[in-house]
Order: structure tokens, then sequence, then C-alpha cells
């Protein structure tokens, strides 16, 4: 299966002539149809890696190719439309004057893409929410329903791949649970490709086939989800992070999937 994503190479600086190093020489491909996650502590330059792939205000150097086209600094629409993010704070990502409606009417302007009645309802039907949602504002809804506002702000421009930056960490549990499942049922039918980053690993175990450990802005170790779940890994960091998330009780996979969870995190 080819990579619907490959970086190579990514360094991120931040200030002064790049005084801040926050990604360090990173590399990594995702499989079309896949879920890759990026995890590590806050700081380690995850979601930075996200706004780098996304072009958001970062100076950034390396290579990144979508479905095989090398991508600069300056995006085409065409471009901007297969990549779509999903922000971690469903309360501070919609617009709190706008409509559902015209949230989702926004995306569908900008790109000029007709049929958006059609197109409005469906991505509602889509993340679970009926017409009666469409004309309320973000404050009328609940966390879990804003969420999936912004969900469905992704997906209806019907991109290839999405990036999701800790987006169930704002969320209770149970909602959390909710909200991963209809990730995984979307990527299922639409065939699309996700990256998450997360610090929560349960998150990560339970979505993704393969990750990357980071610390400082590097990759220190690649592995797949059942090397995570049974603690095979090589590392020494990564293994203090597995013991670092054990026993807080919090277990969303469990909800999600119906069993037990290997893996405990807390918020």
């Amino acid at each position: 299966m080819g990579a619907m994503i490959e970086v190579e190479g990514l360094n991120v600086y931040f200030g002064a002539h790049r005084a801040l190093h926050a990604v360090r020489d990173v590399s990594f491909r995702v499989a079309e149809g896949q879920c890759y996650g990026l995890v590590g502590e806050s700081g380690s330059g995850k979601s930075t890696i996200l706004r780098a792939i996304s072009n958001l205000g970062v100076d950034w150097s390396g290579r990144i190719e979508i479905n095989g086209a090398a991508l600069d600094k300056n995006r085409t629409l065409g471009i901007c439309r297969q990549m779509q993010l999903v922000f971690q704070d469903p309360y501070g990502s919609l617009h709190p004057r706008h409509t559902i409606d015209r949230i989702l009417n926004e995306p569908l302007h900008i790109h000029g893409i007709g049929d958006c009645d059609r197109r409005v309802r469906e991505a509602l039907c889509n993340v679970g929410l009926g017409p009666e949602f469409r004309y309320r504002f973000a404050h009328q809804l609940s966390g879990g329903q804003r969420q999936r506002v912004a969900i469905a702000r992704a997906v209806i421009l019907e991109p290839r791949l999405l990036l999701l930056d800790e987006p169930t960490s704002a969320l209770d549990v149970s909602v959390q649970a909710e909200v991963l499942n209809l990730l995984n049922r979307l990527r299922r039918e639409h065939g699309l490709t996700y990256i998450i980053v997360s610090h929560d690993l349960a998150v990560v175990a339970h979505m993704c086939t393969q990750l990357a450990v980071m610390n400082k802005g590097a990759v220190v170790e690649e592995l797949t989800s059942s090397q995570l779940r049974s603690g095979m890994v090589e590392q020494h960091y990564t293994r203090e992070l597995i013991k670092a998330s054990h026993g807080y009780g919090r277990d969303i996979t469990r909800t999600a999937v119906g069993q037990p969870a290997s893996l405990r995190t807390t918020a």
C-alpha cells in the first residue's frame, strides 16, 4: 500500500535567528487508510509537526509529500482540501457568533464547492447529529457535540488526510469513547488516513497501527500498537512513559471497545 503522507528530515524552528529548535530531523510515513500516532510529553513537538504539515505559521525545513506530491510553503486550495486539521479544543475552534450551518458552509464557499445544502445535511448525519442542530450556536451544544461539528467541518471537504490534535482530551471519558468510535467509523467508511497527536497512550493504542514516541523534538522510537500494549519497547524513555501512564483508573478504550485496556492514562 502506498504512502498517503511521507515526512523526511523535518525540522521546525521558533524565535529570532531560529533560536529554538522545536522539531529535530523527524521522519515517518503513513500508508493510505492507516492511523499513525505521535505520543510524548507536553512540549515534545507533537503538535508542532501537525502545524508544519498544515503550514500554520511555523518555520520548517525538510520534505513533506502528500500522495506523492511534494509540498512547499505555498499551498494551493487543492492541496489544502486534501488534508484537514481537527483541533484539541471544541470550545475555542468554533466561532461563537456563527450558527452550525454557517460554520459548515464556510469551507464549502472557500473552496467553491456547490450543493451546500445537501452536503451540510450529510455532514451532520455522518457525525451523528440531526437536522435540529443545524441552526444552533456553539454555546448551545455540549463539548462532545461541538467536537462532532469540528469533525464534520473537516470531513465536509472530502479530504484524504485528517490531522487530529488531541481530539478528545478536552472531553469527559464516556464522550471520548463515542468520539473515538466515530473517528474509526469515518476512517473505515471514507478511506481516510489519520495522524493523531495524543499524550494518552490508551487512545493511541486503540486508534493506531503504528506510532512514534517523541522527546525534546525528536523521535526516540517507532513501534506498533501491539508493542506498545505488551511493553516490548527498546528505549528507556518509552518504558518510563508507559510506566507513568499506569494506575490512574482512566480507561477510554474499555468503554470504546467493550473490553479491558492494557493502558490506563491520566487526563
